[in-house]
């Protein structure tokens, strides 16, 4: 059901971004769309958890806006990704073995990019703030839903589902193409802290009082076709 909601969303953003960058302009602007698909690293800096970074991979949609005097161009995108992460935990019946704990999160997220020309529209240098929607930290494997968080004596690994949905990434990367063909690298940044729904939860966090803290982390490479 999750699933299904992520991708009423995309298509409704989708919708409304073709519609707003077929509008005519009566000054010299180069409108484009643009296609995008490629691979992730993911991964969540906190204190709270030892966490190990995991791929995934993301799609889709961009809307380009060039007016070819300027030093730069802007776009504003939305892509859905599918992300993994490793959290170190271990079984209940065998407390002195380390297993990684393996989640995956699915989110949808909308950035305005701005693109600054080093060499015309073939090489630029992007950054922007990014919107993100985003579900729970779901455990890949049900038979790792007894297991405890290392670093906790009761805290099991189902009790970190419940993250917070909305939160704010800063983007920086670069493009670098021919034509109408792209390949893209970003680096994305959580400015907000991605655990915080877990403080207001009755969690019993001994032998630690500590808050819940994290900022998740994105590298992306990704080609991009344009029309």
């Amino acid at each position: 059901m999750q699933k299904k909601q992520f991708i009423l969303l995309a298509v409704f953003c989708v919708a409304f971004m073709t519609i707003s960058s077929a509008q005519h302009k009566r000054y010299t602007i180069k409108n484009g769309i643009g296609l995008v698909g490629g691979l992730t690293q993911y991964d969540i800096t906190t204190d709270n958890f030892k966490t190990k970074s995991g791929s995934g991979f993301l799609g889709g949609m961009i809307a380009t806006v060039d007016i070819p005097q300027k030093w730069f161009t802007v776009s504003y995108g939305l892509q859905l990704s599918q992300n993994s992460i490793e959290i170190e935990g271990r079984s209940l019946t065998n407390p002195l073995q380390v297993e990684q704990l393996e989640y995956d999160l699915m989110a949808v997220q909308l950035a305005f990019m701005l693109h600054v020309k080093l060499l015309g529209n073939h090489i630029t240098l992007d950054v922007g703030p990014q919107l993100q929607y985003n579900g729970q930290l779901d455990l890949k494997s049900s038979n790792q839903e007894g297991f405890l968080i290392n670093g906790y004596d009761t805290l099991l690994a189902e009790d970190i589902s419940d993250i917070s949905p909305f939160n704010v990434n800063g983007v920086v990367g670069a493009s670098a193409g021919i034509g109408s063909f792209k390949l893209r690298a970003t680096y994305s940044y959580g400015f907000t802290n991605i655990f915080r729904k877990l403080n207001d939860e009755d969690l019993i966090t001994t032998p630690t009082s500590k808050k819940f803290e994290g900022n998740q982390t994105m590298l992306a490479v990704a080609l991009m076709i344009t029309f």
